[in-house]
This record gives structure tokens, sequence and C-alpha cells, in this order.
């Protein structure tokens, strides 16, 4: 420890303090001198969000297992992780101390032994390591035990706050804890740990709902390390086809020029290449390993992403880890989330990245040690101008919304959390495994554990309760006794007895896209889909002619001419707030010092077109057979006016910037008079305003709604009418 006086140190046990002095500390982080304190007494809750490796586990841990140490009988801290790999980190970090303090550490999920379950449930104090899924069993199949298992819980410490808030395992855990206060009799400390939060006071609400105010807050003040960035523009060649209905889309050139650009500067130290998509991850590993054996030089370049097997997984965060032998990751956001790979020299981005929160969490990783820089690469792709471009490629709208987000990222901003996210597809698991818990329930307890002041469901009503409860029984998931108490109906026992009842959430599915019975291949969608509308898809556009839900599969045909579509399918949901810097940097003549020629040459290509088409004034583009209205607003806004399109006879659906439309016999004009009536008229009910819309059933559970409620839960976390409603009305020549 420095001679600099820490009045949070000598508050540790004095056990503690030796180990601190062993490990060769210098001083505590700023984020532990201010959490050590507020943590101490365990009779409140915190958040401590400081970046990645600025100590925030240990802000948390140094002073709950002092306060443990203290305890007599030994007390319990649960820590929930969202995965099972950051556990298997925290193990390692936390048994060495734990060890010197004779501390138990338990390590649970599904790949621990039986028999060390068995022993923490017989001891059931010190340090217990688990995820929201195996917390989920531990109720599920403990019943009237769960008060004695969790009956010394000191503290509830949750890791990556960020990746639980607006999700349906961030609704699970909400409900998890309650319900082990509720079966304990008290209230437990909560301790919210976070590298990305864009609004704390959200946060706050969502780590104890209803009383977010009392939670007290630690933001680290500590300087980042220096960020030195670099974005380089590739321009794929123009290719014209003899027959556009039976040629075959060459491979693009690019990513092979980028993987020779990344090949030469990141071989021989660590690094993360993310190409948002596991489909890329793939071809970008496949182009470096080929680089590697054309060197013929040992290969340093690894994949990592969700549809790998964890053994791959697992030897790719090795060859991270392992100090002989250098390795870069080639992932998606799987290795976004704290998992110990050690420090990265930098960062690569192909393309935008899905949010400005997830750049962030990703450069995190770089500039750890002390005195060297992060270091962010990006790499813009955009197509050679020629024939009919898009908006898109007019636009440049890749380099624009990287630059964008990098410019957000600069100033400090990233999304704030979306937390009114109704997540009653959760609200349906959750009835289930209380019922399972406790042997059955009234509606009236359920309705009070889950929905009452200050759960995580507080927002229904006793009516909405009500109508799902039935709709849950006709669809054999409840059944009711002759006293009023619910068990579980046929279909429901079989799904609570198998152990995929535990997970809140499915893996992202994608859709077949299917054209003359022939699947072409799959597409993640994160919007709503409706028949009619254009999608790009293997450097062709297609026409949605129909939907099914059950096979996800999409069918389509050929879009004769026009102009291809902004949409693609997958990719993270864009914020007004980027899209509203894209605008101004559209508008504005400075260029950021980080972009090279290429890049900067694209942004002149980009400012040139947007004037050219007067689009700092119009915001419709009149494409031919269809309408593109250019909002500049967030996807949320942009899906709710196309709704709103749609039920006033237009198909329509949201692309990038905008809503594309089609004009069918309607004119340019028409499309006008419908925005500025939308302006006027009330905000229309969900089930007109959803009435021709497909893909709505996105969460698990989604199946067991009745539609109303699955247009609610839907419009809660896809939509924001009210902001499209104030854009109709803001309309120039109103």
């Amino acid at each position: 420890m420095s001679e600099a006086p820490s009045s949070a140190f000598h508050q540790l046990d004095e056990r503690i303090q030796r180990f601190i002095w062993a490990e060769g500390w210098e001083s505590l982080r700023d984020a532990q001198e201010a959490a050590i304190p507020l943590i101490l007494k365990a009779d409140r809750d915190v958040i401590v969000a400081a970046a990645t490796a600025a100590g925030k586990t240990e802000a948390a841990f140094l002073p709950a297992l002092t306060h443990l140490l203290h305890t007599n009988p030994p007390g319990l801290i649960v820590y929930v992780s969202p995965l099972k790999a950051l556990i298997n980190d925290q193990f390692g970090r936390l048994e060495r101390l734990c060890e010197q303090l004779e501390i138990p550490v338990w390590p649970w999920h599904g790949d621990i032994s039986a028999s060390l379950k068995t022993r923490f449930t017989n001891r059931r104090e010190g340090v217990l390591l688990i995820t929201p899924e195996s917390l989920e069993a531990q109720l599920c199949n403990r019943g009237s035990s769960v008060s004695a298992v969790f009956q010394r819980l000191t503290f509830f410490v949750v890791d990556e706050l960020h990746a639980f808030i607006g999700a349906e395992r961030g609704k699970q855990l909400q409900s998890l804890m309650h319900r082990i206060e509720m079966a304990i009799g008290r209230t437990v400390p909560r301790i919210g740990l976070s590298a990305t939060l864009g609004d704390m006071s959200l946060a706050a609400d969502f780590l104890r709902p209803g009383k977010g105010s009392a939670v007290e807050l630690v933001e680290s003040k500590s300087a980042g390390s220096e960020l030195k960035i670099l974005v380089k523009g590739y321009e794929e060649p123009l290719v014209v086809l003899a027959d556009e209905e039976d040629e075959e889309v060459p491979e693009p050139v690019t990513p092979g020029q980028i993987a020779v650009h990344i090949f030469k500067g990141l071989r021989g130290s660590n690094n993360l290449v993310f190409p948002n998509s596991r489909r890329e991850v793939e071809r970008y590993t496949h182009l470096l390993n080929k680089l590697c054996e054309a060197q013929r030089v040992p290969n340093e370049f690894w994949p990592h992403h969700g549809s790998l097997s964890k053994e791959i997984r697992a030897e790719t965060e090795a060859a991270l880890k392992q100090k002989e032998r250098p390795a870069t990751a080639i992932c998606t956001n799987t290795l976004e989330l704290g998992i110990d790979i050690g420090a990265v020299k930098s960062v690569a981005q192909i393309g935008p990245p899905p949010l400005v929160a997830s750049l962030r969490q990703r450069l995190g990783r770089s500039g750890r040690r002390k005195g060297e820089p992060a270091i962010l690469r990006g790499y813009c792709v955009e197509e050679a101008l020629g024939g009919t471009p898009s908006i898109a490629e007019e636009l440049r709208l890749g380099t624009i919304q990287m630059t964008a987000m990098i410019s957000l990222l600069l100033e400090g901003w990233f999304e704030p959390p979306r937390t009114q996210g109704a997540h009653l597809s959760t609200l349906v698991q959750q009835m289930l495994s209380y019922i399972a818990q406790n042997g059955g329930a009234t509606i009236g307890q359920l309705y009070g554990v889950l929905c009452g002041p200050g759960t995580p469901f507080e927002g229904i009503s006793r009516e909405r309760f009500v109508e799902l409860v039935r709709h849950l029984g006709q669809k054999e998931l409840l059944m009711q006794e002759a006293s009023g108490v619910l068990l579980h109906g046929r279909v429901g026992e079989k799904f609570v007895n198998h152990y995929s009842f535990y997970a809140a959430f499915t893996s992202e599915e994608e859709f077949r896209i299917v054209a003359g019975g022939q699947t072409l291949g799959t597409l993640p969608v994160s919007q709503a889909l409706m028949i009619g509308q254009r999608i790009l898809f293997a450097g062709k556009t297609w026409r949605v002619e129909d939907i099914d839900e059950a096979q996800k599969a999409i069918f389509v045909v050929r879009a004769a001419g026009g102009v291809p579509p902004v949409f693609s399918g997958g990719g993270g949901r864009t914020h007004t707030r980027v899209r509203q810097r894209m605008r101004e940097l559209l508008e504005s003549e400075d260029t950021p010092p980080y972009l090279d020629e290429v890049a900067r040459r694209f942004v002149h290509e980009a400012r040139t077109n947007y004037k050219a088409r007067g689009l700092s004034q119009a915001y419709l583009l009149d494409q031919g057979a269809e309408v593109l209205v250019l909002t500049w607003l967030g996807d949320a806004t942009n899906e709710a006016l196309a709704c709103l399109l749609q039920r006033r006879g237009f198909t329509a659906s949201p692309s990038g910037p905008g809503v594309e439309v089609q004009k069918g016999e309607s004119t340019v004009e028409d499309v006008k008079d419908v925005l500025f009536d939308a302006g006027v008229d009330e905000t229309p009910p969900l089930e007109m305003l959803l009435a021709d819309t497909k893909n709505l059933a996105r969460e698990k559970w989604d199946w067991t709604l009745p539609e109303s409620l699955l247009r609610e839960t839907y419009a809660s976390l896809h939509l924001d009418v009210e902001a499209a409603l104030e854009w109709t009305r803001s309309l120039p020549g109103r």
C-alpha cells in the first residue's frame, strides 16, 4: 500500500489487509475506497460502476467478506453471474483469498459435481457463485427448505448488472431475489457491479424495484487510459451481373483485404476482433488461419461464438490467457463480458458495433496494462457507387454510423437500459416456478408475490393477471382445485419437470429464408415482420410472401427492380441518439482525425449526396416503387411508425434511418397525407396497430400469452409509439 492514508483500508479485517499487502497493491482504487464503507455494515443496496479491470469485484467482496468474518454464525454471500465461465474465473480469484480467511467458496452450475453441491447444502455459508438458472432450480426443487438454505444470506452480489437490465433473465433475477427474501422474511442488501451503465438511476430501480432512490451509487472517477483510434475504409468493387436472375453473386473481396491488414497489424500480440455475426467470425477465422499457413507461422487466430462447443470456446480462452504465445480471438459478444482473458493490446471492430455500450464494453479489454493505451481499429466496408445505388450506399451509412458511435463513445454517452419492458413471458415462468416451490398457490398469493408493490411485475393489473391465469388454464399449463389453489396442469407439469425450464430465455433463433421451395440460408430477425416488405439477402432483394412463425420460415420471391432495401435482419436496436448524431455528421464540415484516407472519402461522398438530395429539409425520398420516410430516429420509433402506416393500408417496414413504404397505386403525396393524419388522430389501440404484424412472439413463454397480452409485451419492448406520433406532429408544412 502507498503511504497515502486510506480510511477504507483500515476498516477491512486484518487478515484481508495482510492479503492486500502480500499481493503488492500500491493503493486501493477509488471505487474500492468509496464502496467499502457503504457495504461493510450490510444495511443498504449499492451499485459499483467502474471500467473493466478497475477493481469492482474487490470493491464488493473485500467489505462483504469483512462483514462475514465478524458475523456469528457465519453468513452467506450469493454472487450471481450471467456466465458459467465468469463463475469459474471468480472462483479462481476468490479461492486464494478465502482459503486464508477459512471461508468456503462454492461454484454452482451444471458442470459442478453433485457431491460439492451437497456439501454446500449442508453448510450453507461462505460464498455461493451461481447463475440465475441454477438459482431457479434451487427454488423449484428445494420447496419448503428454501428458507433454510438461504437463512444466513447476508448479501446478493450481481455481476455484469448491465447484462441483466432490460432482459428476460433480468426479470427472472429480480423475481428470484424477491422470492428468496419472502422465504426468509427479511430484506437482503444487493450489490450491483457493472462497467457499462447508461443511466445509474434506471440501474438502481432495476436493482431494487420501487426503491431505487435509496440505492447508494459509486461511480469510478479514475481516468481511463489513453485511447488510440484508427478507422479504415474499404470499397467493395461494383459487380455488374449479366443476368440478374441466374448469376450467383460473387464472394466479396474486401474481407480478404481486411484479413491481411489484421494479420499484419495484430500478429505477435493478444487482441479481440468483432465482426458482428457468427457467420463472419467463421469467415475471418478461416481467412486468418489460411494466412498463417501461407506464411508458415504458428496459428494465432481463434474463433469464439455461441454456436461453438464449450470445449472450442475454452480452447480460445486458454490461448488468450497463456503467456507463452500470442493469440487473437475472432468473436461475437460472447467475449464482451468480464471473463478473465488477460489484457489485450487492441480491439478490432468490423462494421458498426450493435450498440455504443457494446463498443465501450469491448474497448474496456484493451489498455489494461499500466502505461499502455487502449487501441481501437475500425473497419468500414462500402459498395462502389454505380448503377442504381441505394440510399444506404449513397450516404455511406455504415461508415457514418460507426463514426457517430465512436464520437458518442468519446463523449461518454452510451445507450440507457430499456427498463420498461413488461416481459410477461418471464412472469409465466415465475408463476409456474412459484407453484413448484410451494406445492400450489392461490391467485391472490401469486399476484401479491409477483405483481404487488415493489415486485418485478408491478405494472400488471389484477384484471390482466386473472385473464392470463385463465388463458394458462386453457393451455393446460395451470389447473385449479375446488379449494381455489392453482397447480400445474398436464402441460405445465411436463415443462417444469424438464431441466430446460430453469432458463427464462431461449437462444436467438434464425429464420430460414425459403424461395421456390429451396432454403437460401438463415437470418436473425430483430424486428416484427410484415407480408409484402422487402429484405436484402445474399446480395439480392426479396419480397416477403408468407411467414411461418412456428417453423421459423420466411417465404420470399425475387423483388424485380427497385432500390435495395436497408433492412437486412439482425444487429442491435439502434438508438435515436445514434441516428441523430449520424445526421449531425452528414450536415457538419468537420472530419474526425482518426479516419484514414478512404474513410474520409466515404464521409465526403456521403455529405455531397446528402446535400445534393436536399435531405436537410426533405424527409420523403421517392424511390420509384417505394417511398423512404427518413426520420433519423431509432428502431423502436421507426417500427412504431411503420405500424401506424400499416394500419392505414400501406405495406411499410423499418429500414435503417427511416421507414420504407410500398407505394402501390398511391403517390408520395398520399404517404405525406397519411403521416399528417397520424399526427392528428388519437393513439390507436394495440390490437389495431399490430393487427397485421407477424413475429411478435420473441421470448420463451410468449406462446402462452393471450393475443392482447402478447401485443402489450411486444410493444413495451420494441415500439415507441409516442415518439413516432411526436415526429409526425413536428413535420414541416402541417
